[in-house]
């Protein structure tokens, strides 16, 4: 019994630590440990930064293929349409949805971020689609009497894949970003579900004397968008044949020229 008391935590000491071997990122005002909530938090918020960026991609990549594929007046109809979503400001959209459906659960969440960011994929989607359809061996596949399905599946999703890998790897570091913003405002995740930018909120409010309940939270944020970014970057530059080196971009007649 003499030792029992011993095991407890001392939750009323424990609160605002700054960081130490026993807590390397320190504790909240809570007495909760930060780096667990911050490893916890990473497990959230890149689970609603994947899941929104393949609804949105696939959404996009649908919507952008099928208006170029069928063209006239329905690819017509359909850019219209895209227009005037894009009209709308996204953050306001977004503000304005989240401030009536409150609180939101965490799918909820994830639907509305990825059904809000297929706007400029779609785009894409639908210039790479319209240069690949002019190729002979779409022409050839039309001759040969293959399906609408064949064709979109087989030959024009292939050729559209690089811009969308690329897309999608950039599109889940603006979404963790565009969360954690939102669960910054109040409007995102909620307790006791943490995300980054729930975190980063529970801390600004004691930040005067407690800058490591903002500090961490925050370089997690910025280090993953950043990662993501570099990435998309690197990628682009490996699946894009036609961006080259600036070292290597010359003239096809500049030996010519010097002689």
């Amino acid at each position: 019994m003499a030792g029992s008391g011993n095991e407890h935590l001392d939750i009323v000491n424990m609160k605002n630590l700054p960081p130490s071997w026993s807590h390397p990122f320190g504790t909240d005002q809570y007495s909760r440990d930060l780096l667990t909530r911050v490893l916890r938090g990473a497990r959230i918020s890149l689970t609603i930064g994947a899941l929104a960026a393949v609804l949105s991609i696939s959404i996009g990549t649908a919507y952008g293929i099928f208006a170029a594929h069928f063209g006239g007046r329905i690819d017509g109809f359909m850019m219209r349409f895209l227009d005037a979503f894009l009209s709308i400001p996204r953050v306001l959209l977004l503000l304005a949805t989240l401030a009536l459906w409150s609180p939101v659960p965490l799918w909820g969440l994830i639907v509305l971020i990825g059904t809000t960011g297929w706007f400029g994929v779609s785009r894409i989607v639908r210039a790479e689609t319209l240069v690949a359809r002019q190729q002979p061996y779409i022409e050839a596949a039309r001759a040969l009497g293959a399906s609408h399905w064949a064709i979109v599946t087989r030959h024009l999703l292939p050729n559209v894949l690089a811009p969308v890998i690329v897309s999608a790897t950039l599109t889940v570091g603006n979404v963790i970003a565009l969360e954690a913003g939102l669960s910054y405002l109040g409007i995102g995740a909620h307790e006791p579900t943490p995300s980054w930018g729930s975190i980063f909120l529970d801390g600004v409010d004691f930040y005067a004397g407690n800058w490591w309940a903002v500090l961490f939270p925050g370089i997690a944020i910025v280090v993953t968008v950043l990662a993501f970014n570099v990435l998309g970057d690197a990628l682009r530059d490996v699946l894009d044949p036609r961006q080259l080196p600036a070292t290597t971009r010359q003239a096809p007649n500049s030996h010519v020229e010097k002689e």
